[in-house]
């Protein structure tokens, strides 16, 4: 722009397409090596640096955006990862958009997102995602989707802009529950189309419908057991609001969906739970919730209302409080580090445990997590 044959005849050249402080980025780094970013303007320094060919700057640009990466960010950020062609971070985009999916379709950013992206998201077949929340994030996206054309938001206008995209959600695959109340109230969908559904639920012969009516195959929990063999004393492991905690870190990032528990030693019994992750004393993840034990020494699966993001080398505390029959299976033969697939996760004792669990014995048998 400022020398050879190329360069503009003009006193003042002016960058329409480059926000000022993502400029201003860019020339400190180039002048003085340093690299400052924030939140608000990491986006658009990446631009810079991708159109005036700085890699470096645009490496650190991706670092940043990947260490922020949340449910909350993730579409938006998918959109701007394919724009800026980094499939890395598209492909960590994708990570969290699959665990956490019921999360990221109900975050702001989603409406924010591209026709297009919209469509990728719609098709994706792991969605970790009941088909109504599907159905619902794709109108709230048809809503701002109107605003930005400054379309009357109307039911029509709503179908219009979702176009052919409407397709591509499982509506056949909801629940009729969640069809009849939702879906089929919304006005998005003709009035044939409705018709079909319901005889597609109800009737022997089914109508050929445009919808793919398959559930999302979604994303398959895996389980880190970290003991060796499990036993019972008749009068030893009891709970009384006690707290079982354990501190575990992993290699690579992962998502915990929830914990395995040991049940009742003495026959069936229904338990309460109480679970809960924390990083450094700060709740990332809770829930209340009920389980049933046959009776066995099986694990019973224990889940948190969401997965929640776990980055690598870095220590969590899992901790779950029990109510309900007093005398239950424990772990015993317990290791410190154990190998599931590609992650490795490692274990120490927690302050927090008040009822004996700890790295050798106790409960807490199983973390359930997505990779």
């Amino acid at each position: 722009m400022f020398y050879g044959e190329l360069a503009e005849n003009k006193g003042e050249i002016r960058i329409p397409d480059v926000e000022p402080a993502a400029f201003l980025a860019m020339l400190k780094y180039i002048y003085c090596d340093e690299i400052d970013l924030s939140a608000d303007t990491v986006l658009a320094t990446l631009y810079a640096a991708k159109k005036y060919i700085v890699p470096h700057l645009a490496r650190a640009c991706v670092n940043f955006l990947e260490t922020s990466l949340s449910a909350k960010n993730a579409c938006v950020l998918l959109s701007q990862s394919c724009l800026f062609e980094e499939p890395e971070l598209t492909q960590r985009c994708w990570e969290v958009i699959d665990a956490q999916a019921e999360l990221a379709l109900r975050s702001e950013g989603f409406c924010d997102i591209d026709a297009p992206t919209l469509e990728s998201i719609l098709r994706r077949e792991t969605l970790n995602a009941k088909e109504l929340v599907v159905f619902e994030a794709a109108l709230c996206w048809a809503e701002a989707e109107c605003q930005r054309k400054d379309m009357a938001l109307s039911i029509g206008n709503k179908r219009k802009v979702l176009g052919q995209a409407v397709y591509l959600i499982r509506i056949p695959a909801m629940a009729l529950d969640d069809f009849a109340n939702g879906a089929a109230q919304s006005g998005v969908l003709t009035l044939g189309e409705t018709n079909d559904i319901f005889l597609w639920y109800t009737a022997a012969k089914k109508p050929e419908l445009r919808f793919a009516s398959e559930p999302r195959r979604g994303l398959s929990p895996q389980r880190c057991h970290r003991f060796q063999s499990c036993a019972y004393r008749s009068n030893q492991w009891r709970y009384r609001g006690r707290c079982d905690s354990i501190q575990f870190a992993v290699d690579k990032r992962v998502f915990i969906a929830g914990f395995g528990l040991y049940g009742s030693s003495c026959g069936s019994a229904e338990y309460s739970a109480r679970v809960e992750l924390k990083r450094q004393g700060v709740p990332l993840g809770h829930n209340l919730t009920k389980y049933f034990s046959d009776g066995s020494s099986s694990t019973f699966p224990v889940w948190f209302e969401y997965p929640v993001q776990i980055e690598p080398d870095t220590f969590y505390t899992a901790s779950v409080v029990l109510d309900g029959s007093e005398l239950s299976y424990f772990g015993q033969e317990g290791v410190t580090e154990v190998q599931c697939g590609k992650v490795t996760f490692q274990f120490q004792c927690s302050s927090d445990s008040t009822n004996g669990t700890g790295v050798q014995g106790g409960q807490i048998p199983e973390l359930i997590f997505y990779a």
